[in-house]
């Protein structure tokens, strides 16, 4: 069977099934040779030099190591020199797949016979040395007899030798494990001997798949405080790797490893501070960049996201560390347009999102000067993606900005969201996915905050500068929300005044005003009529509560003239003449003159809608405007009736208009609703308003459903019922109000 072991005929996969048959069949000869030797029936001496008698050389070796086994088992002779012997022996053979195999078998055999400290075959002080020999010779000669392998046979098949050595790389490997159990590997012995000679044997083997697996292998089965102890060491074979070797996985797995070793054990993070590792791995990724110069963009980013992620879990106060890694990678970047590479792209929004997910406050990356220079590589959606991660960020974690310059930081960040970008067009942007951008904006405006009412007003007018160059599509979802922040500024101000010329100038309503009003008129440029029409409306009743009348009217007439100029459709006519109309109902600071001119230009506009019921509810809307509850508020009982009748006029002629157009006269609803107005007015007293005027009202509704020839309106006749329920209850109620009601007839 060991015969069989010479073909060299056998692919890797079939040569590894034969060995083990045959390994099996050694383990048990193994057994019979001990057997033998205890009894007596031979010497272990005798047949150490009996089987170096074989004729063929590989049998000869497999039965050598064989009985080396037994013979170190024996004791007869120190376990260093039979070692040394049959590692020295195992040169005879030097084809790559049955050498490789051989020392696999002499690696097996002689793993727990080893001299190691403690070891039942333990020798003299040195005997460590010789087992770290042994094993490290083994290895040495293994690794060539690998490498070779890639360099035998033709050509074309390269690739398939490329695969079949990858099969066979734990062969090799399995002797840097069998290093790192041996007790007597010290640090002391690892960082003077041990070490060395592995990273000279892999730069000097020059095989790619050789030199990343065997790195891979020495991060793997190495203790953490052994690297950590000898970073220069172990960091200074990096560059002298070969340029297809990917250096970054290995850098990265190291950086992680030592990084999670941190984690676990903090008492350990003095020793980081003391050997530098910061400094030794960042030379050493600069070095291996330097050293590689066909290393695509995403494999410099990479290792430094990976040295970014080591220093915010070893150094999380080192912020100047952090900035170091940021401004590394834009050197590496620099020269180059935006990165095309969506790889080379999603590692760099890793390596932006990292400070944010660790410190979980975007001030602190504020702090970062390479930060925003980081982000210019980015191309317009991934500055987007990113913006959207810092402001989630924010929201995550309620972060407070509150000085000027870091809102200045911050939009300069999330600039992708807030402006076109080198003439990047939105109109490729799903609608929903944009809205949702602009509504993050939005949202954000409203987390920003000082106390301090001078500061408040320079994050205001930050924000505003910068919004305003959003362009027509953006500002009506971010005028809104600088608004409303004003306006709260204003409400904390409530009482102030001041002066507004100069420079620094102190926060009053007046200059946030001024400010509100350049704002708003940057929003009907768009135009965006009934959106202006509505701030204004809300600015207007600010100034009312800071009792700023000038203020007020100013953005009642801009109000006025947005309805008058720029909103044509009739719905919006409605919503807007609402709007004003509750709006100046609230007002509380007109003087008599400024009153009247509103409140004559309200009625006015309500007369002129279209629609006959439409005019008749503005109309009787408008009778609130000479009417109101607050102490000192206008009581005008004449005009109120005066609205009320008019109403009456409008709907009696929409009841002829339907006579003429439809054949009947229409639904009564007008007509409740005035009532209902009537009633309410009746309640709060107005001399005017007596029970004989709503009697007749309700005697004219009942007229004019008994006239209706076409079917009844189900909504109409229920809300007159209710409201005749409502008129018999205030009866039965009593009291004042009952009193008032008796005289009317509901039934």
């Amino acid at each position: 069977m060991l015969s069989e072991l010479r073909t060299s005929r056998l692919s890797p996969h079939k040569y590894y099934e034969l060995y083990m048959r045959a390994f099996d069949e050694m383990r048990k000869l193994e057994m019979f040779f001990r057997e033998e030797t205890r009894r007596g029936s031979c010497s272990v001496v005798d047949l150490y030099e009996l089987v170096q008698h074989a004729g063929n050389v590989l049998p000869r070796l497999y039965l050598l190591c064989t009985v080396g086994s037994v013979y170190i088992k024996s004791k007869e002779a120190p376990a260093k020199d039979v070692l040394k012997d049959l590692v020295e022996m195992c040169r005879g053979i030097q084809h790559p797949l049955r050498g490789l195999f051989l020392r696999s078998y002499l690696s097996q055999i002689s793993r727990d016979k080893l001299p190691d400290i403690g070891s039942e075959y333990e020798g003299d002080a040195d005997s460590i040395n010789d087992a770290v020999e042994f094993v490290l010779q083994n290895f040495i000669e293994m690794n060539k007899l690998w490498v070779r392998m890639q360099h035998q046979g033709p050509v074309r098949e390269k690739d398939k030798r490329g695969k079949e050595r990858n099969e066979l790389r734990d062969l090799v490997g399995k002797n840097l494990h069998v290093l790192s159990q041996i007790e007597g590997v010290d640090l002391e012995m690892y960082k003077e001997n041990v070490l060395p000679r592995i990273s000279e044997q892999v730069v000097n083997c020059k095989d790619d798949l050789a030199q990343f697996y065997l790195m891979d292998c020495i991060i793997q089965v190495f203790p953490d405080e052994y690297h950590l102890q000898t970073l220069e060491t172990l960091l200074s074979a990096f560059p002298q790797l070969q340029p297809s070797v990917d250096i970054k996985t290995v850098l990265s797995q190291l950086m992680d490893r030592l990084s999670n070793y941190a984690a676990t054990s903090p008492e350990v993070l003095p020793e980081f501070l003391q050997v530098e590792a910061f400094a030794k791995f960042s030379n050493a990724i600069g070095k291996v960049i330097e050293a590689q110069v066909d290393m695509p963009v995403v494999g410099a980013v990479t290792l430094y996201v990976s040295l970014l992620t080591f220093t915010l879990r070893v150094h999380p106060d080192r912020l100047d560390y952090v900035d170091q890694v940021l401004g590394a990678c834009v050197k590496k970047l620099s020269g180059k347009e935006k990165l095309e590479d969506s790889r080379a792209t999603k590692q760099i929004v890793a390596l932006l999102s990292a400070p944010l997910e660790k410190y979980s406050n975007i001030v602190t990356a504020l702090e970062l000067s390479n930060y925003p220079r980081v982000m210019d590589y980015l191309d317009n959606a991934t500055t987007k993606v990113m913006a959207l991660v810092i402001i989630q960020s924010i929201m995550k974690n309620t972060t407070c900005i509150s000085t000027s310059d870091k809102i200045e930081a911050l939009f300069d960040l999330i600039k992708g969201l807030i402006k076109d970008m080198d003439g990047a067009q939105d109109d490729e942007l799903d609608e929903e996915d944009f809205k949702e951008e602009q509504n993050s904006v939005a949202r954000l405006i409203h987390m920003l905050h000082n106390d301090d009412h001078d500061e408040m007003l320079k994050i205001l007018c930050t924000v505003q500068k910068h919004i305003l160059q959003g362009g027509p599509k953006r500002l009506p979802f971010t005028v809104p929300s600088l608004v409303f922040s004003a306006l709260k500024l204003v409400r904390r101000l409530q009482g102030q005044d001041g002066d507004v010329t100069g420079e620094e100038v102190p926060a009053t309503p007046k200059k946030i005003f001024q400010i509100l009003h350049q704002t708003i008129e940057a929003l009907q440029c768009i135009p965006c009529p009934e959106l202006s029409l509505r701030l204004y409306l809300q600015c207007a009743e600010a100034a009312n509560d800071c009792d700023l009348e000038p203020v007020a009217y100013e953005f009642f007439t801009q109000a006025f003239i947005l309805y008058e100029e720029e909103i044509a459709d009739s719905k919006a006519q409605i919503t807007a003449l609402h709007l004003i109309i509750g709006t100046l109902q609230r007002m509380n600071i007109f003087g008599v003159e400024n009153r009247d001119t509103l409140t004559h230009k309200t009625t006015g506009y309500s007369a002129k809608l279209l629609k006959k019921p439409d005019q008749c509810r503005a109309v009787y809307a408008c009778s609130h405007l000479f009417w109101t509850d607050d102490q000192d508020g206008i009581m005008d009982g004449e005009r109120v009736l005066l609205c009320l009748k008019r109403a009456l006029r409008i709907a009696n002629a929409a009841q002829q208009m339907a006579n003429v157009s439809k054949g009947s006269s229409g639904s009564v609803i007008l007509f409740i609703e005035i009532l209902n107005k009537y009633l309410y007015f009746f309640e709060k007293g107005i001399p005017q308003i007596t029970n004989t005027v709503i009697q007749d009202l309700i005697e004219l509704i009942r007229t004019e459903k008994q006239n209706d020839s076409s079917a009844s309106d189900p909504s109409a006749e229920a809300f007159f019922a209710s409201t005749l329920r409502y008129i018999e209850f205030q009866k039965q109620k009593g009291g004042s109000i009952g009193e008032k009601y008796e005289q009317i007839k509901a039934s």
